[in-house]
Parts: C-alpha cells; structure tokens; sequence
C-alpha cells in the first residue's frame, strides 16, 4: 500500500521493505557528502574486518599441523609464527570493528535526530483534531519507541545481517575446496532450517509483542491523563480507583510479557538443537576423515574454528531477527503518524497575508467537527477595523468554535472567512496567525520561567525578545508588582502548565504573552470566566488597556463583562439571533435581555447568599 495511503487504513501494516525504504533517505542523504564517506568507509572496514577473521582458522590450522608433526624442530619457529598470526589477526578485526563503530556512529546519529526532527515538525502540522482523538502519552511513546529501534536496527542490519551472509558465503567456498560439496549441503540445510525455524516461532511472538506495545500504550496514556488531573483526582478521593486503572493496564501487560519470554525460551532451544546437530555432524565428518588418513588433526581445529565464527552470529540471528522486526514495527508506527493526512493545509502557492485594515468577517459559514453534526449554520458578520465587537450566547452556541475557525485549525464546510478583505483559506497559515492574538480561558504556560513565557509570543525567525520589551509587556500586563515581588524575577519557573501561578497571574503572563507579539487583532477566548470577581476586574483592565488600538473580538460568558463592547453578537445553536450594542439589545428584549437578566438575578442571589 502507497504510503499516501497508508494513513486511511488502520489496519495497514507498513513493517516490511517499505519500511526500509522509507528510511534510507535518512541513512544516505543527498545533501550531506560527508556522512555518505563516512558510510563508504564503514563499508570498506567491514570487510577487512571479516576478510582478516575469515583469514583466522588457516593460521590456526597451520599451527597445530606443524605441533603434530613430531621430530620436526625447525618447524618451531614457523609454529609460533602462525600463532603470532592468529593472535595479530584476532587484534586487527577488533580494531577494524571498532573503526567501523567510530566512524559509522554520527551516521546513526544524524539519521535518528533528522527522523525525529521530521516527525516532531509533522505533529505540529497536524490538525486540532488528530491531537483531540489521540492521548499524548501514545503518541510519545510510538516516537521514542521508533527513534530508538533505528540505531538498534542499524547495527544489526549493517555489522551483524550483512556481513554474516558474507561470511556464509565465504565459508561455503571454503568448505567446497578443503572438504567438498557435502559439508557445504549440510551446512547450507542447517542455516536454511535455522532461519526458517527462527522466522516462524518470531512471527508468533511479533503478534505477542504487538500486543504487548497496545498494553504499554495503555498504560501510560492512563498514568499520563491521571497525573495531568492529579487536582480532580484529589477533588473526588479517586486515587484508589485510579491505582486500580492503573494496576489492570499493568497486570494485562505483566501478562503478554511473561508469555512473550516463554516464546523466547522455547525459540532458543529450537535454534540450539539445529546448530549443534550440525556442529556434532560436522566434527564427526572430520574425525571420520582423520581416522581415514585424509585430514589432519589441523582440519579438525580448521572446521571447529570456521563453524564456531559462523554460529556465534548465527546463533543471534534469532535476536537480529527479532529486533529488526520489532524495529520495524516500531518505525512503522511511527512513519504511519507521518502518513496521517494533514486536515488544514496551505494552498498552492499560497502569499502572505498583509493586513492594513484588520477587519474580520465570517460569510456564510458552515461548520461542524462531524458531518452529522453541524455547529455554525451559515453564520455572517464582520468586525470592522479598530472597532471592539463581543460575541456571546448560551453553552453550546458555537462561540469558541469561531476562535478556532478564525486560526484556521479547522476550515469550513462552506462560506469564506476574511481578514482585510482576505480569505484566510487562500493565505498561509504562518502569516494569518503572526496577526492574530489570543487571551484564552485556560491559559496553559511551559514549564519554563516566567520570562521565557512571555518572550514566547516573539514569532519564530525575528529577534528574541530583550529585556526591556518583556518588562514593558509585563508592566502593560500589571504584572510587574508580582514579579517585582519574586526573588528570582522574570527567571522564576512557574511550573507545568504553569499551576505555580494563580489564575489571575497567568492570564496576565498571557496577556504580557500577547503584547509582546502585538498582533492588529486580538481575541479574548472567555478570558476571565475562570477568575473571580475581583480578579476579573484587575484582568478586565489590563485586558482594555491591551486592546487599544487594535481590532478585538471578545468571546464572553459573563456578559457584565463586554457592555462597553462596540458591537455585540449573540449566537444561539450556531446562527446570529441578535445583533447590536448593549443598550440596544437590551432595548430589544430578546434572547440577550433574557440572558441579562438571568445573569443579573445569579449576581443578586449570590451577594445575597454571601451577607
């Protein structure tokens, strides 16, 4: 299947050549001259290597031909000198090994970081809705796990697969010139049996590890979703039920693992019987020759020697196997997320959005995250350049869907979203969003300081941001008193998703966030629904001082919070029900007096509750 494809189908499976295929692009780069001699030469080390360890047995034979032959003194020196032989060949091929070793490493290590650099920068390209379907703790993991099969599988593939079937093939011309064609059957039966054998018992236990990985992934998607609601779980005293959750992913686990290592065991006497029954049939053969006056005791070193270099990587064949087929599935997991169709794409083409009057409009915009269920029912309204327009509405109304339309981390079914007079459908993406800002209701910071958060509104590609631009942003922001107060200032850490700082805190650390980047329109994703009164008011200040001179679009639940709004939009089931300004709706007395008013007996009975 065409790795275009591969993506469409869940139960594609890409752990063969294809696999392979898609990742020598990465082993033997067009544009990196260096690391292809470097593979050269790792190539010509490997075979003098080999042609050295191939060059062993005939030393050692000799020697023990001439040991045997009694009365021969002069041969003494000849002896030693096929042992200093022996002895100089073994150093030179570990040598030549570890030269191979030396000069390939940063051939593997550039392979894995640009494989790993390309699926980092895939993920990111995908769409809000991959990353809403998929648990985070799984998609790391199928990283790791194929960043790390590729320099596993590299070292089999090119020191250990490849230069044994050298080897095999070598000895097998060996043993027709010294001994005949039957030794080389045998031996040839026996590695055909071997391999056989070895590929079918590892067949089996690649489903079981197969299984095995599906368990893991289970496993730490629910130990990574508990820990990130660790708050809730202590909310509910559900610790035990998520020790038990947790404990029935890993029992399943500790399951598949013990009959996943049984395999093996019942895999490796398989193998054992095979390659001694040759070395038992082989040996004999020898000795049969040797009692019948045709080979020396020196063949018989000669054979055991030649045998005995061939099984030891033989006798890892079952590993090599094993771990390439795992290596591929691993990769193939991973090259499959790459494979995953990527929902919003630029077009053809595509120039850069240039705003000089940041206007937003929505012209007849249909939407919905499933095509069964539709949100926006072919929603129009414009937001004129420099004004402040609110959009508000009851739970469900399709509001912030507008805010991720207008990032376009999803497109429309139909209708046509302009900025400037733009659609942003035909403009790419880096631009639209360098002009767009946001305040959102759950202001989720890095686990970095609090200077870094800020800076981090800086686009990609200009100059970092200099002390003085994050004190004037926090300073905007009403920051610096907290930070004034910090010993370590703007390089105090504020925790994953930065829950060291209150919630009025890091929606400033946003707004500061926001400034930095200085976008022409700016929205405010429910922004202070989450604060309480008090600090919503100190927020709600910061936030109109922020808005100055740009075109804002506010997205509200508490509508006390927008009454200065230029305009207001009020939603209801995804069509605009009610348009004006707040005196004039509540004039009306429609859908948003109804909603004030509510709102406004909530406020009451709530002042009231708290006397």
């Amino acid at each position: 299947m065409p790795p275009d494809n591969a993506a469409n189908d869940p139960d594609a499976r890409h752990d063969g050549w294809q696999t392979i295929a898609r990742f020598l692009p990465y082993l033997w780069p067009k544009d990196n001259a260096g690391l292809r001699w470097r593979i050269s030469i790792a190539v010509v080390l490997i075979v003098f290597a080999k042609a050295t360890t191939l060059a062993l047995p005939f030393f050692y034979k000799r020697a023990v031909d001439s040991m045997s032959l009694e009365g021969q003194q002069p041969l003494l020196v000849l002896t030693f000198a096929f042992v200093l032989a022996y002895a100089l060949g073994r150093l030179t091929a570990v040598i030549f090994d570890n030269l191979r070793t030396i000069v390939f490493e940063r051939v593997a290590q550039d392979a894995t970081r640009h494989l790993a650099e390309d699926v980092f920068s895939r993920l990111h390209r995908l769409s809000l809705r991959f990353h809403l379907a998929r648990r985070t703790g799984e998609v790391t993991k199928v990283v790791e796990r194929g960043t790390k099969s590729i320099d596993i599988m590299l070292f089999f593939l090119l020191f250990n697969l490849a230069p044994t079937a050298f080897e095999l093939i070598a000895v097998a011309v060996i043993f027709y010139f010294h001994f005949g064609i039957g030794l080389v059957l045998a031996t040839g039966v026996a590695v055909v049996t071997y391999a056989f054998v070895t590929r079918w018992i590892t067949e089996w236990r690649a489903a079981l590890r197969e299984k095995m990985n599906r368990l893991d992934n289970t496993a730490m998607s629910r130990a990574v979703d508990s820990l990130l609601n660790y708050e809730t779980v202590k909310y509910f005293g559900a610790e035990a039920r998520e020790q038990e959750r947790y404990a029935q992913a890993t029992r399943a686990y500790a399951d598949a693992a013990v009959t996943s290592e049984n395999s093996l065991g019942f895999l490796n006497m398989s193998q054992a019987l095979i390659v001694n029954l040759l070395m038992a049939g082989a040996m004999g053969y020898t000795v049969w020759g040797w009692s019948q006056g045709k080979m020396t005791v020196g063949d018989l070193v000669f054979v055991n020697t030649y045998l005995t270099q061939l099984f030891r990587p033989l006798d890892m064949l079952g590993t090599v196997y094993r771990t390439i087929r795992q290596g591929l599935i691993d990769m193939a997991a991973m090259f499959k997320l790459m494979d995953t169709e990527i929902e919003v794409k630029d077009a053809p083409g595509a120039p850069a959005l240039i705003v000089k009057h940041p206007s937003v409009a929505f012209d007849n915009v249909v939407f919905g995250y499933d095509p069964d269920r539709t949100i926006l029912h072919g929603l129009t309204f414009e937001v004129p350049a420099g004004h402040h327009v609110a959009i508000v509405g009851p739970s469900g109304a399709g509001k912030s869907t507008i805010a991720r339309l207008l990032f376009r981390f999803y497109d429309p079914q139909s209708g046509r979203i302009l900025i400037d007079g733009q659609d942003i459908a035909m403009v790419t993406q880096a631009s639209l969003r360098a002009h767009l800002g946001i305040v959102p209701q759950d202001s989720v910071l890095f686990n970095e300081s609090i200077g870094y958060n800020i800076g981090y509104g800086i686009p990609w590609g200009r100059e970092q941001a200099t002390q003085a631009d994050l004190e004037a942003a926090a300073r905007a922001a009403a920051l610096m008193p907290l930070i004034e107060r910090l010993p370590q200032g703007f390089d105090t850490e504020v925790g994953e998703r930065g829950l060291k700082l209150s919630g009025g805190e890091k929606q400033r650390v946003a707004i500061a966030r926001t400034i930095v980047k200085d976008p022409p329109i700016l929205l405010l994703d429910e922004a202070t629904s989450a604060l309480d009164t008090r600090t919503e008011q100190e927020v709600l200040a910061t936030l109109h001082k922020a808005s100055e001179n740009r075109t804002s679009l506010s997205i509200a639940h508490r509508l006390s919070t927008v009454t200065d709004a230029d305009s207001i939009l009020v939603l209801q089931d995804g069509r605009l029900e009610e348009q004006g300004s707040h005196s004039d709706l509540l004039r009306k007395d429609g859908l948003y007096a109804a909603m004030w008013a509510r709102q406004a007996q909530e406020t009451e009975e709530l002042d009231e509750a708290a006397q």
